[in-house]
This record gives structure tokens, sequence and C-alpha cells, in this order.
């Protein structure tokens, strides 16, 4: 009864309260009959019936995994000959244990499968590999044959070559529009890129000349694409026929008056050379009052793309085979502000990992100490000649938040981005709270008995979100596997497990005035492997959460992505930067996949998921004794980075 009051109490209140831009009302912190209550669903025994003693339980090299689901039935894996839980596989047809080994089953990369590997270039096994020749001759042999049939498939079918795709082209046939420069303040001009837009004037070489030695022109921009501008020389005034594109930061792009300052030449167009006679009135007419680069405008390119990491720096990354723990990792190359990290124990040095520099994923050396995390000690006994950490004052900052008041508490639920399957939002849990605003955050019923997959998202971290957040914004919630009483309520799920929602009021909520807009383009990071960047569309917009598609592959390989995401890039970055860019999948290769291949996805190697979801019946590296530890919580510096409160809608 009294529960029942407060809720009507809550009710009114909120009546009275305004509704924020989020569709939100305050006032509603715990969504939940029992608001003194703190426990999560393993801590309640009263509110939780015991496991079924048919649930099924998988024991791997000392591990334990259950599935809530209970489904019988088991499954081999045709990308990696896995055999695992049916029901615990991928896809509605079960053909894999994981999204990685579905990407990776049309994948001509044979990093993308141990086993082919192992069948094919005759290496030795590796730890990650040991555990595929406890398989069954049989399904190894069966996963080898069907893996030598996609390969002469893809040979059937002829992909989409990096040579043959064109921003400039596929931005004109299609009318697209692309986030202007602005939208990315980590990429380079972003913050600087100032009056850059249609009609301002520039010199460029003239390749419509016949003369032995390189001269200039002067041509308007057209239409602007990111760092890319469709341009016109002067005195073609409606004719397209010479109009080309080009990277507006290029070292041929100047601002007009920059010949005459360099002594260049400037020659108009064989092609309209009849059409004036006094150019040079022409040109005084053409550009009294016209727009161009500001005088400096190469400098500040060339000082944005100076970065502060360099090779041989050492620090702390994400393991991207144990997600709850961090290793040490060398930095082996920068583009672009993106590092190639190497993890320090890889002998062949293709252990690696890539991310940019303002991720949230790497941290200085003893970052892990000072918060409590988790990290895996290296084999490394010393430093090995060159290497130095990396000084902590050029990683990202946090907001430095205050625990000591109402904070997180483990157990409490929410809603968070699943770092393993980046297209859906899920049920999630506090498993662990971090000194310096660092949670560890676990997915409901899809977590390892080890708490191998929990992830550390800070308190302000734009991936966690309070309950209620999806149905208020019509995005669909997955609710924990093995969950039966669909549609999901949250107010039956906090009350059946005995737990409470975390308080709104303790989410950040700033959305800045980001400038995306559905249906733009631009370069996007496949986090699923980041080392991939590809054509991209923001599809749709939630205040400061963008859903990023990759061009040309399907919805379920869609990403949600924070608007201020380090991961996003201007259309034109990989050209400007000397990255290679995945173009969007042919129209000719899709088609040619037969029914029984839909399943086949993106050409891609798993990196930062290459250890399968948890989710699955995963055969796993082992923990190794002594290599995993936590930390004492201690003190760390702290910086600044935005904040304020997610409000929820109360259930009436």
């Amino acid at each position: 009864m009294e529960n029942t009051k407060d809720l009507t109490e809550h009710s009114s209140q909120s009546k009275r309260k305004r509704r924020d831009s989020f569709g939100m009302f305050d006032g509603y912190d715990s969504c939940s009959e029992d608001t003194s209550s703190s426990s999560s669903s393993e801590e309640s025994e009263e509110e939780v019936a015991p496991l079924p003693s048919s649930l099924p339980i998988i024991k791997n090299n000392g591990q334990v995994y259950t599935y809530p689901d209970g489904k019988s039935g088991m499954a081999t894996c045709e990308m990696c000959g896995m055999v695992g839980v049916r029901d615990a596989f991928y896809s509605k047809t079960k053909r894999f244990c994981s999204v990685s080994c579905s990407r990776s089953y049309s994948s001509n990369s044979k990093k993308a499968s141990i086993l082919a590997r192992l069948q094919v270039t005759g290496k030795p096994p590796t730890k990650k590999a040991k555990v595929l020749q406890k398989q069954p001759l049989v399904a190894k042999l069966a996963a080898y044959a069907q893996y030598q049939a996609t390969l002469q498939n893809q040979a059937k079918t002829k992909a989409v070559s990096m040579e043959g795709f064109s921003w400039g082209n596929y931005i004109n046939s299609n009318s697209f529009i692309a986030a202007p420069v602005t939208c990315f303040k980590h990429a380079p001009m972003g913050t600087c890129w100032g009056d850059i837009s249609e009609n301002v004037r520039v010199e460029v070489p003239n390749t419509d000349c016949s003369l032995p030695t390189k001269v200039f022109w002067i041509a308007g921009i057209i239409k602007l694409a990111g760092y890319n501008a469709l341009l016109r020389y002067e005195g073609f005034e409606n004719d397209s026929g010479l109009d080309f594109w080009c990277n507006i930061c290029g070292s041929d792009i100047h601002p007009v008056g920059w010949c005459a300052a360099s002594g260049k030449p400037l020659v108009p167009p064989r092609t309209i050379q009849h059409k004036y006679t006094n150019w040079k009135a022409f040109l005084v007419k053409r550009l009294t009052g016209a727009k161009t680069l500001p005088p400096d405008f190469s400098q500040k390119v060339s000082e944005s793309m100076q970065y502060p990491f360099k090779p041989c720096m050492r620090v702390e990354v994400v393991d991207k085979r144990h997600l709850c723990r961090t290793r040490v990792a060398v930095v082996e190359s920068v583009i672009g502000g993106r590092l190639r990290l190497v993890y320090e124990e890889s002998e062949d040095r293709t252990d690696d990992f890539w991310c940019h520099m303002h991720s949230p994923l790497i941290h200085h050396i003893g970052w892990s100490r000072s918060i409590g995390h988790r990290f895996k000690r290296s084999d490394i006994t010393k430093k090995q000649d060159g290497h130095f950490d990396t000084p902590p004052h050029l990683f990202a900052k946090v907001k430095e938040v205050d625990q000591s008041g109402e904070w997180f508490k483990e157990g409490m639920k929410l809603e968070a981005i699943d770092p393993l399957n980046l297209s859906t939002i899920c049920v999630a849990t506090i498993r662990k709270v971090l000194a310096d605003g660092f949670l560890m955050i676990g997915i409901d019923g899809s977590e390892a008995a080890d708490g191998s997959d929990w992830f550390c998202y800070h308190a302000t971290s734009p991936s966690i979100f309070p309950v209620g957040f999806c149905e208020i914004n019509m995005i669909e919630l997955t609710p924990p596997r093995g969950y039966t009483k669909l549609p999901f309520k949250w107010f039956d799920y906090l009350r059946e497990t005995g737990s409470i929602a975390a308080p709104v009021k303790l989410f950040n909520k700033d959305v800045p005035n980001h400038g995306f807009r559905v249906g733009m383009k631009l370069e996007a990071v496949d986090l699923m492997e980041p080392r991939l960047i590809c054509v991209a569309t923001v599809t749709r917009i939630i205040h400061r959460l963008l859903r990023i598609h990759f061009d040309g592959w399907e919805e379920e390989y869609d990403q949600w992505v924070d608007c201020e995401s380090p991961d996003l890039y201007p259309v034109g970055w990989c050209q400007l930067t000397g990255y290679q860019l995945q173009p969007p999948a042919s129209q000719s290769s899709r088609e040619s996949q037969s029914a029984s291949s839909k399943q086949k996805k993106k050409a891609k190697s798993q990196q930062y998921k290459g250890h399968k979801k948890m989710t699955t019946l995963q055969l796993k590296e082992e923990l190794l004794d002594g290599e995993d530890y936590t930390f004492l919580q201690g003190a760390s510096d702290q910086e600044s980075n935005g904040s304020a409160n997610f409000y929820i809608k109360q259930e009436p």
C-alpha cells in the first residue's frame, strides 16, 4: 500500500513538472515497487525462482556458462566448427555461433577463421585456436569444406573495388547530402572550417591545358560534401562539362591571390579560351565581392593533422578478447589520429587493435590500478627499448563526479548499448562501481559466469540510459535472453528480479547542437572490426544518439553511436589522411547470393568482437592464473566532459 501511495504521489508531481526536450518527466528514479531495495536479481532469493534442473550448463576449461532459455538441441557453426547450444547460436537458421562468424563466412580473409589458418596455412595453433582442436574431426572437416565453397562462390561474384568507388559520383548520382565538416570536432579542421561553402572561389590546377608546365585557374565550389567539393572553372557559367571533385584540404587547392603571390601563371581552360579577349577584366568582375579560402588555410590544415601520439608509446587498452579488463599495448602507427595498437605480448606484432586517440577505450599506464579496474599483467618484465609511457594529459578527459552522495549501486538496472552488438540497446545491470565515476555493466541474460564480458562505461557515457529510455524514444529494447514475458515491461521485470532502476538524474542528458540530419553521408568505423572505415549513412537521430547504417549491408549491422564519437568522419577523411575506405556492397554482388546464403554478410575480419559474443557457447582462451588482477580503488586525475540528467516518464 505504501508503494502504491508513493507511485500516486509521483504521478501527481510529474503532472506538475514540465516535459523536457527528451519527452521525459522529472521526479521518478527507481521505477520499482520497492524503492528501498538495492539488490540485484542474483541477491534476491525470495523474488527470483530457482533455475530449473533442466537448464543447460556448459563448462569450458573450468568456466561455466548458463543459458536461461533452456531450449535443447546442439548445433555446429559452419564457419569455425564450434559445437554449442542451438538456441544460443546466431540468426534464425542457427548456422553460426555469432555475428562474427556470420560476417566472416563470406570473407576472403584467412584471419577471419582460425580453422582456415590451421587447415590452409599449416601454421601452428595459437591459444585462441587450441579449443577448436577439441572439436570432432567431422565438424572441422565440414566447416573447412563450407569455407572452401564460400571462396569459390566469391570468385564468381565481383565486389566493388576501391578503385571503382568515387564519393563524388556516389553523391552526384544519388543526390546525397554529406554531413558538414563542422559536425566532427575531432577531425582535421573540424573546429576551424569557417565559412567554406558554395560559391567560394579557389585557385586550382588547370587540367584543360596543353602547356607542358603546371598552370592554374580559378574555380568556384558548386557543391560541398565533407572535405570534397564539386568545382567548376570560372567562365563555364552553366556548363558542367568539366566539373570535377577534389578534396578542399588537398595541397593543390589555394585561396585566390596565391598564384600572384607565388609567381604562378593563371591560364584559362582551353575549352573556353575563345570566349573572352580580356580575361583579366572578366576575373575582376567575377571575383569582386566573392569569398575565398583564408590565406592561412593550408597552414591550419597542416596543424590540425599533427597528432601528439607517436609510435612506441605505451597505453592501457581494452582487451578485445576479455572486455572486462585492460592490457598494455604499444602504438605501432598513427593515421589521421587513429592508432594501431599492438598488444605488448604479441611476438609477431599481429595481435592489434585500432581506435582513435580520443577513444574512451584507451588510458594512461596505471589507469586500471587507480580506479580498481581489472588488468591483465604482461609477461614482459620490463619495457622494450624505445618504448615509453604516454603522458596522461594526452587522453580523453571525463567529467569529475561526486560519488559520496546518491550514486549508482551494484545491482541497479538500466539500458545500455551492447558493446558486442552495437545495433541493440539492452536491459543491463551495474555489476561493479569503480572509482572516478566508472561502472562495470553486464547485459542481462547474456553474461559469462566469470564476468569476463562486463564492459566499463563512465557514468557520463552517452551509451547508457535510464530505464524507459527506449520506450519513450520508440527504440526497440532487447530483453534479457530467455525472458518469456513479452512484450517486455520494466515494472514487471524489476518486481520479478527484486531490483531497482538507477536514478535517472545520474545520467548524462547533455545534447550538443551537433548538426547531423537523417540521410547525411559520412565515413564511419565498423566498431565490430575497428580497422575498417566504411561508407555510411545517418538513419536515425535520438537526441545525441545516431544510428549509423553501412551502405549496401543489412540493417542488423547498424550501430548506435554518439554524435561526438571519434569513430565518425567527414566524407573525404580517408582520402585526406591516406586511410583505406571500404566502399558500399555492390548490388550485383548481393543479388548473386542464393537464398540459402543470406547469412553471408560483410567481408570483414573480427577484432573487437573476435572472442565471440558471450551469449553464445564460447570456447575461449582461459584466464590464466596470476594474469588477471583487480586493483583497490584509488585516486586519479579528473577532467571535464559535459553533464546533465535524463528524465523518465512514470508508469501509470
